[in-house]
């Protein structure tokens, strides 16, 4: 009874370590300017992500990217494709955020700054546009997103994640906070897509993570958009600092309204 009580003990420990690496090692907001701190999860930033969760029709909302429908992307990464479904249909601003990302080039030459799979498979992480600068100290890799060059500011989204058998996503909450006791749409299955965050809900803006297996923990609190269709082969033999050589659209694209 004993061994058994302290090996629950262990997995739960286990779990709870898993999600604070997502979380911090997730897109942080800027703390000073341009300067980023993967410590930092109160930012000044936050004051911009905490409105875009005040309501769906904001201003700020109807500024971002939407997927009406579906795309898919094919990846490619040690020379090697990795096609990934888009589900605008049940995550239409984080699926627009994504592809509107892979169609102005982002992710060409980022590189994926965390692999974890001991002691058992669990994400590989890209998604910060710094990794493009060999010259970046490898410390500040994962502290990064997309500089909207319209606005030179980061952009954010929010948290937006659709419970099973609802209209609509809930944004800017996760399902405990908005008190949610049913399954999402979009689930971390093995070859799940989704967005990295800081503590912020609304901190994601271009950092991704898939799925190494199943991850029914992370479920209600990350967003998921898509999911590896073929290719979780290479996936699975991401090793930390590999590049992403290139992402396109194959089909979808004008499903994208920006």
């Amino acid at each position: 009874m004993k061994n058994r009580l302290l090996t629950m003990i262990r997995g739960w420990l286990w779990l709870l370590s898993l999600v604070a690496l997502v979380m911090v090692t997730g897109c942080s907001s800027p703390s000073t300017g341009d300067s980023m701190d993967a410590q930092n999860t109160t930012p000044p930033g936050s004051q911009r992500a905490a409105s875009i969760s005040a309501t769906n029709n904001s201003s700020i909302m109807s500024n971002l990217s939407r997927l009406e429908g579906k795309a898919t992307i094919v990846m490619t990464v040690n020379g090697s494709p990795i096609t990934i479904e888009v589900d605008g249909e049940a995550a239409p601003i984080t699926a627009g955020n994504f592809v509107d990302l892979v169609n102005r080039g982002v992710y060409d030459g980022v590189s994926f700054h965390r692999v974890v799979r001991d002691p058992q498979p669990f994400v590989v992480q890209g998604g910060d546009p710094q990794s493009k600068d060999e010259t970046v100290p490898t410390s500040r890799l994962g502290t990064g997103g997309f500089i909207d060059p319209e606005t030179s500011q980061q952009r954010y989204i929010p948290l937006e994640i659709k419970p099973r058998n609802a209209d609509e996503p809930i944004y800017g909450k996760t399902f405990d906070q908005a008190k949610i006791n049913v399954a999402p749409v979009l689930s971390h299955t093995r070859g799940a897509v989704a967005m990295a965050r800081s503590a912020l809900p609304d901190s994601a803006s271009s950092q991704f993570y898939f799925a190494l297996s199943d991850l029914p923990f992370l479920d209600g609190n990350y967003a998921v958009f898509g999911y590896v269709v073929d290719g979780m082969a290479v996936v699975d033999q991401i090793e930390q600092g590999d590049r992403i050589e290139s992402a396109q659209i194959i089909t979808g694209l004008e499903n994208l309204k920006n």
